[in-house]
């Protein structure tokens, strides 16, 4: 399947695109419309690449990486990485961990999937973190409420719309990928991928248990909600996109 631009220079136009979602004079209609584009735009590479690796299986090796989530909202921000990851083909899993030298804890996150679906997963955290802790600190708590359990539960609303979204994008742009010459569609080869993915996470942890659900008292999920609903993908300031991720 041949690509229309190179994968980099799609990644400079998602950007490119968000760069105008993200100017203060951007009405919410118009981020609206950016995000739409770029949410496209990052999905479809993400099946060019899929497609481009059953021909090149070498193009998009499947491997795993590490973040460590530190600051304010540790849970929730390392929960915002794992749906993202989650979404679009990937797994994951985490642990909490202690800081001796900053004498506190901390939540080591490792993600497995395609280099191509990590690559484009830190792009969306990195993006989406900003864009929540930004968000969630124009939230008005009701009155008595505390800051933290209002908060908490905004960012769970920002976090379900969001993965829902970015879902959305990535069935629409299988669904409209041509098949390979040999027959196979987008969907059965993301199905294929998937199963390899989770096979490679099984292997590495044959013992891994879910953790058990939240239970958020805050008033804030709908605000959150909204939000995720205005959300854009990625940045202009991804780079470096690594640090920006372990701050």
């Amino acid at each position: 399947m041949a690509t229309s631009m190179p994968e980099n220079g799609k990644l400079a136009r998602v950007r490119a695109i968000l760069a105008k979602a993200e100017d203060p004079a951007a009405s919410p209609e118009e981020a609206q419309a950016y995000f739409a584009k770029a949410a496209e735009l990052m999905a479809k590479y993400g099946i060019e690449r899929a497609m481009l690796a059953e021909t090149r299986p070498e193009s998009d090796a499947l491997t795993s990486r590490t973040v460590d989530v530190k600051g304010s909202y540790i849970l929730d921000n390392a929960n915002l990485l794992m749906a993202i990851v989650e979404a679009i083909g990937g797994q994951s899993v985490r642990w909490r961990l202690y800081d001796r030298t900053a004498g506190r804890y901390y939540q080591h996150v490792k993600i497995y999937g395609h280099e191509s679906t990590l690559d484009r997963a830190e792009m969306l955290y990195t993006s989406l973190l900003l864009q929540a802790h930004n968000g969630m600190k124009h939230g008005r708590p009701e009155w008595g409420e505390s800051t933290t359990a209002y908060r908490k539960s905004w960012l769970s609303g920002f976090r379900s719309v969001v993965v829902k979204r970015l879902e959305m994008a990535e069935g629409q742009a299988a669904a409209e990928t041509a098949s390979l010459p040999s027959g196979r569609s987008a969907e059965l080869v993301l199905v294929d991928r998937a199963e390899a993915v989770l096979a490679l996470f099984k292997r590495e942890h044959p013992k891994i248990r879910t953790a058990p659900a939240r239970r958020l008292t805050g008033s804030g999920w709908h605000e959150g909600a909204e939000a995720g609903k205005r959300a854009d993908l990625g940045q202009t300031r991804i780079a470096p996109r690594r640090a920006a991720l372990s701050a």
